[in-house]
């Protein structure tokens, strides 16, 4: 039985830039699941996932963003440059999980550095805003613990410790224990 070939991540990036919606559609999943196993491989083409977040289909860019989100666990600098793309991919009016993808990328990112999580911070919190209650918004809670358990600025915890707070003491089910267990991280309890 032949064993079947993974295409190189070469290859995968650069079908990124390709003209057929599907390919780019195809090669960006493709990525996404290598770089859940080693995004590693991705780096040298850093500059070239955050050029396909200004492509015109949801699915690349959902992807692309998961792919930048595993890279920023490695090495936040160099994604950093996807911020721009994912500040205009968190308000995308068509796609929730264009939104979603590019939230848990600014948390990642943001969750690198004190400078880091003040800059992604106020977008993350406008976010929480504008998708309270959604349906992604369970998914954006998990992603804020993650960012809550980061590297993050005293005055970013304070200020997340401040937004979740409502919901900690007045919500129901997940936004409540939720929301607990992100003020306990932030404070460093977690």
């Amino acid at each position: 039985m032949a064993e079947e070939l993974t295409p190189s991540a070469a290859y995968l990036v650069s079908a990124l830039a390709g003209a057929r919606r599907r390919s780019r559609q195809e090669a960006a999943h493709h990525i996404a699941l290598m770089a859940h196993e080693d995004a590693s491989q991705f780096l040298p083409f850093a500059d070239d996932l955050v050029d396909a977040l200004y492509r015109p289909e949801a699915q690349t860019r959902w992807e692309v963003f998961d792919a930048l989100g595993e890279l920023a666990l490695i090495d936040p600098d160099r994604v950093a440059e996807g911020y721009d793309g994912a500040e205009a991919s968190l308000f995308d009016e068509d796609s929730a999980t264009v939104r979603l993808a590019a939230f848990r990328y600014l948390c990642r990112l943001g969750a690198a550095s004190p400078a880091r999580s003040d800059q992604v911070w106020p977008i993350l919190d406008e976010a929480v805003q504008c998708y309270h209650g959604d349906p992604e918004y369970h998914d954006m809670l998990v992603a804020l613990l993650e960012f809550a358990r980061g590297n993050l600025s005293e005055k970013t915890s304070e200020a997340l410790i401040a937004r979740v707070s409502f919901d900690a003491d007045n919500s129901q089910a997940f936004m409540r224990a939720y929301s607990a267990q992100i003020i306990a991280a932030a404070k460093g309890g977690e």
